[in-house]
């Protein structure tokens, strides 16, 4: 039994980056840009028990699934983490992400700072990444961008916020979202110098390595 998962856990030529950051700190827009300026990286598909939304598509945006079967994938343990949230359910699928880093294929999972501790725990090999504003200045007038809501939702919102960034320090990188170019940057160079570490280099070029020291 040890041996076959020592051998899948060789397969994983792609890695996984958690992000995490608070509402407003501009984190989609960041990771939509990135992954139109590095190829090889794709986004996690969290299975949902809430109803599909107009526009959205199954398997694309999230796999819709009905309560009971997402009750008995729980029993199965096919989740790295799930949570309620407003009364339905999202978790994250062990399958489908192992067999995207079998690929080789990076894979982003967007989350909060406690789906990113259990990630963790279960694969430590996993990279995480956190996103700041640039201030709370900067942040409440994003979380206040509409323009259309109460005082108090706003202040909810920002107390919600300062909640998420006090766990900033348990990532690996950190990325301050000031200026958006400089911002995209640093998270291309996160991913770039993560592909050139030893052992997936080693796994990835095993034939060349085998024939430069022949």
């Amino acid at each position: 039994m040890n041996h076959s998962t020592q051998s899948n856990h060789h397969l994983q030529l792609g890695t996984l980056y958690v992000v995490s950051a608070p509402s407003g700190a501009g984190k989609t827009s960041l990771l939509k840009q990135l992954m139109t300026e590095v190829g090889g990286v794709e986004t996690s598909i969290s299975h949902t028990t809430r109803d599909e939304r107009p526009g959205e598509k199954n398997g694309v945006d999230y796999h819709f699934v009905a309560k009971s079967e997402f009750e008995t994938l729980i029993e199965q343990r096919a989740f790295f983490e799930y949570a309620e949230v407003f009364g339905n359910f999202y978790g994250t699928s062990k399958a489908s992400i192992e067999q995207q880093l079998a690929n080789g294929t990076d894979v982003i999972l967007e989350i909060d700072w406690q789906g990113a501790r259990q990630i963790r725990e279960q694969l430590p090999e996993s990279r995480s990444i956190f996103i700041l504003p640039p201030s709370k200045e900067a942040l409440r007038q994003r979380l206040d961008g509409r323009g259309q809501d109460e005082q108090t939702v706003i202040d909810k919102r920002m107390k919600a916020a300062q909640s998420e960034m006090s766990h900033f320090a348990e990532y690996d990188y950190l990325v301050i979202n000031d200026d958006f170019d400089l911002a995209v940057s640093e998270l291309k160079a996160i991913l770039l110098a993560e592909r050139q570490k030893l052992a997936r280099q080693q796994q990835k070029h095993a034939q060349l390595l085998g024939n430069l020291l022949d």
